[in-house]
């Protein structure tokens, strides 16, 4: 490209304790170009674009913005120099509206009722363009992920940043959005903007990217153009070995463990279920796909003990569900894969024995007469680190520091580790590099061949159909009739989330 440099970072090294982050890293982006960064989770990824957007400040290294060096730690002078970064962990402010939430930090909040005017057309004009329709009037905690990530998204669009960051934009947007999201990213690029995306989805860094930058423990193992290139190569660049994604073997199903009737459930500010009926057997996976906000979270809290049921009934291992209850559904045997792990899944603060023990820290395993026992605890989560390959720190780290993906698999561990009965698993590869999703597959089907149910609530289409027995789609907190997987691609799929349910297949299974 003969476009002019527009971003250069040189020799960029950070640790975290005895974590070495990013190792003498140096790349640059040039003018209207479109960069991919890839690696596994841990690989140093968001540490870069934390440096570079001013979050963090490098031990050693520079960052530079057409020539001009930006000072570091410094989000407001990376904002300035026309940066802007579309955050992998949400930086909204949940007590205010969304329309508050994008312009704080850019604009006065308090401004006359033409100038709020004003930039309420402006957002509603990027929310319709990108097509990532939000309420502006909303407060930000009454809405699902998804919705959350879509205003992070605009809020970095509205900013008009000549350099955009964006770390796993389409982790949570239907197939259509992300492809309208980086179709619109193209066009901006034409216009000049540079920008850098963060993806695990192989097939949108193939199509999206004008070039390829690959990190593995946080140094630059690889660059290449896409039309030099695979997934497959990327893949084993990424993990440093060949990947292959476990297959479902038929399914033997036991009794009956889950049964929801004409189950309802009323939430404010968010999708509740109406009129839900299902069942679920030991050794089967049943899959739920959906738009995100139609109900999902709901039914995936509920079923966790985090939301009471309404009307109907809800029975789990043979007890009657009638309050929300997380500890007593965490002793009969049902583990939880949260949705959003750094809500729901953990407490950041915590250490990663903290995390790990956190929903059972109650019982005899690891306490007596009310006195934790912390060498018990620390043992324990050795053992999930070990077994389900956690990086970024032992038992006494703080888990703030671990990257997205590896407290997903300390989530996944703490759950996993002593066989559960019942898993609910929302959304259990959101975020994940290809060598773990592998790996994430591999235990969710081991525990299915070990006599546990599962639902599994996912938006990604090929995880449903390559782990799941039964398929249903949830449309405005409704069940469609079932499908088996073998019948399922992505046309019906897609069809079913958009409330097509008299599609061949659909219909017969009524």
């Amino acid at each position: 490209m003969s476009q002019p440099i527009a971003l250069r970072l040189s020799g960029i090294t950070r640790r975290f304790g005895e974590t070495l982050a990013n190792d003498d890293i140096s790349l640059s982006l040039r003018r209207g170009e479109v960069l991919a960064l890839l690696g596994e989770n841990g690989a140093g990824k968001t540490t870069l674009m934390s440096i570079l957007f001013g979050h963090y400040s490098a031990d050693r290294g520079t960052v530079e913005v057409e020539g001009r060096a930006l000072p570091p730690g410094n989000p407001r002078a990376a904002i300035e120099a026309g940066v802007g970064m579309v955050h992998q962990h949400f930086s909204l402010a949940e007590n205010l509206t969304v329309l508050e939430n994008v312009m704080t930090g850019t604009e006065r909040l308090w401004r006359p009722r033409a100038g709020m005017a004003a930039a309420r057309r402006k957002l509603m004009s990027l929310a319709e363009r990108f097509a990532l329709r939000v309420d502006p009037d909303r407060r930000v905690g009454d809405l699902s992920v998804g919705e959350q990530q879509r205003v992070e998204i605009l809020k970095a669009l509205y900013n008009q940043a000549r350099i955009l960051i964006l770390d796993e934009p389409t982790a949570v947007l239907t197939p259509p959005e992300a492809r309208h999201l980086y179709q619109t990213l193209r066009g901006m690029a034409r216009d000049g903007v540079s920008l850098i995306f963060i993806s695990h989805k192989l097939h949108e860094v193939m199509e999206a990217a004008d070039r390829v930058v690959v990190l593995r423990r946080g140094r630059v193992v690889a660059e290449r153009r896409p039309a030099e290139t695979s997934k497959e190569e990327l893949a084993e660049l990424m993990v440093g070995r060949r990947i292959t994604r476990p297959v479902r073997a038929p399914a033997t199903p036991g009794d009956v463990v889950v049964e929801a009737r004409n189950l309802s459930v009323r939430r404010r500010g968010a999708t509740g279920l109406h009129d839900v009926s299902f069942t679920l057997r030991a050794g089967e996976t049943l899959g739920i796909v959906g738009v995100s906000g139609n109900g999902q979270s709901t039914l995936g809290q509920v079923m966790s003990g985090v939301v009471a049921p309404g009307a109907g009934a809800l029975t789990i291992l043979g007890r009657r569900i009638t309050r929300a209850d997380v500890p007593a559904l965490v002793r009969a045997g049902v583990g939880r894969i949260a949705e959003d792990r750094n809500h729901e899944g953990v407490v950041g603060e915590l250490t990663l024995w903290e995390n790990a023990t956190l929903e059972r820290i109650g019982s005899r395993r690891f306490s007596r007469l009310g006195v934790i026992d912390r060498a018990a605890a620390r043992d324990y989560t050795q053992k999930v680190i070990e077994g389900f390959d956690v990086r970024g720190g032992g038992p006494d780290h703080r888990t703030q520091l671990l990257s997205g993906g590896n407290m997903q698999k300390l989530i996944l561990g703490r759950n996993l580790i002593d066989a559960p009965r019942v898993l609910i698993a929302a959304q259990p590869t959101r975020g994940l590099d290809e060598g773990a999703i592998a790996a994430v597959h591999a235990r969710l089907l081991e525990a299915r061949a070990a006599g546990a149910a599962v639902l599994l609530i996912s938006e990604d289409l090929d995880e449903v159909i390559n782990l799941a027995d039964r398929i249903r789609a949830i449309v405005g907190g409704r069940l469609s009739p079932e499908i088996e997987a073998e019948e399922a691609d992505a046309r019906k799929l897609g069809l079913m989330m958009a409330g097509d349910w008299t599609t061949e297949g659909v219909r017969d299974a009524v």
